[in-house]
This record gives structure tokens, C-alpha cells and sequence, in this order.
């Protein structure tokens, strides 16, 4: 049995070109597309795609709507995280080697 991957994702700078919160409403979106097709191909191989965003959560809608019209698909969305470094804390299996948190940076508006 292969288990399933779950990716967390940040949006600004990783999914879509970085924007002040500010001009969300008045600057479009731009795509990142390198970054997009790469968490396409994870969500249509069955991995599980969890997007995070510092962006507040009265921009829930207006997030949503760019990510639909970008064509960025996702299981889970989470607002409103802090803008400083992300941990991933997960525990090793003792039976399957390998490490079970990686983490990816990718410089900013890049793209992978």
C-alpha cells in the first residue's frame, strides 16, 4: 500500500506573485505557475494539498475566488497564520525509514 502525501502550501510568493494585503482587491493575481502545476500534479495523484495563507480571514472569499479562477486546487484552506517561519513538527515511523517532515523553500515569486 503507497500512503499518501499531504502538502501544506503557502499562497503569496509561493502560488501566486507576492501582493501587499492591501492591493488584493485591486491588483489581480498573478500565478505562479511552475508551483501550480507541481501541487496539480500531487492533487491528481491522490496527495492531499492543505494551502496556508497569513492572509486574514475576511479575505476567506476573495482568497478563495482567486484560487478557483487560477485554477489551484486544494483540500483545505487555512487563514490567518503568523508571517514568520512555519515549523512542521511530525513524529518518525520506527518501521519505515526516512524522514516524515520536509520542508521546501522556495525564494519568493519563484516558483519551484
Amino acid at each position: 500500500m503507497i500512503k499518501k502525501k499531504t502538502f501544506f502550501c503557502d499562497i503569496d510568493g509561493t502560488l501566486i506573485k507576492y501582493r501587499e494585503f492591501v492591493t488584493y482587491q485591486t491588483n489581480p493575481a498573478v500565478p505562479i505557475e511552475s508551483t501550480i502545476n507541481y501541487i496539480t500534479e500531487q492533487f491528481n495523484d491522490g496527495h492531499m494539498i492543505i494551502l496556508t495563507t497569513a492572509r486574514p480571514e475576511e479575505l476567506r472569499r476573495h482568497t478563495e475566488l482567486e484560487l478557483e479562477m487560477n485554477h489551484i486546487p486544494f483540500h483545505r484552506l487555512i487563514m490567518g497564520i503568523e508571517r514568520g517561519p512555519r515549523y512542521l513538527i511530525n513524529d518518525m515511523s520506527p518501521n519505515e525509514p526516512g524522514e516524515r517532515a520536509i520542508g521546501i523553500n522556495l525564494v519568493r515569486d519563484q516558483g519551484i
